[in-house]
């Protein structure tokens, strides 16, 4: 099995895949057989996540690249819903906020800068809306904490407890969403 091995000044070994590659990020004092024994321990986790994300690069060759009549549509689409979601959850939240912005992005649904101003990415409307008010609810709740903390990911939940299940969807069909812009 092929890895990345990416050592840095963390406590305990995790793993990644993006794309279609395996990374293991370890602290620095791990030696390679800490490694080989945590890939070892880990080896059914890592063969059942691969081969699902070898089988997303796969899908990702059976869906066209929006054009950009389809990116204007869909930004314009997001400029009518996506106003209107986020008034309805700030004060849920409990939240004010500045301007929204639609952007085309390649690896982000949503921002939130340190003035309140919110951006979100056009492709969303090929979510279902559940998925969209997650991500709405998410950057909103930043608005309250700046990280992703434990008292940040309770008040996402509080204001939307079904939140890891569309963060769950977006984690299995966003690439492929986010490959229809193309190049």
């Amino acid at each position: 099995m092929e890895f990345e091995v990416i050592r840095s000044s963390r406590k305990s070994m995790a793993a990644e895949i993006k794309g279609n590659k395996l990374i293991i990020r370890a602290p620095l004092q791990a030696t390679n057989e800490d490694i080989n024994r945590f890939m070892l321990q880990n080896k059914k986790w890592f063969e059942t996540h691969l081969a699902k994300a070898q089988a997303r690069e796969k899908a990702k060759e059976h869906y066209h690249k929006l054009t950009q009549d389809e990116i204007v549509a869909l930004a314009n689409r997001a400029l009518e819903v996506i106003p209107e979601r986020v008034a309805h959850y700030a004060p849920l939240v409990g939240v004010t906020y500045g301007r929204i912005t639609i952007r085309r992005q390649k690896s982000r649904w949503g921002s939130c800068s340190s003035k309140g101003n919110l951006n979100f990415n056009c492709l969303l409307m090929l979510t279902p809306l559940e998925v969209t008010d997650s991500v709405v609810v998410h950057e909103l709740c930043h608005r309250k904490e700046m990280n992703h903390s434990e008292q940040f990911y309770a008040e996402v939940l509080r204001v939307f407890p079904s939140y890891w299940e569309q963060d769950k969807w977006l984690k299995e069909n966003g690439d492929i969403l986010m490959t229809m812009l193309g190049e």
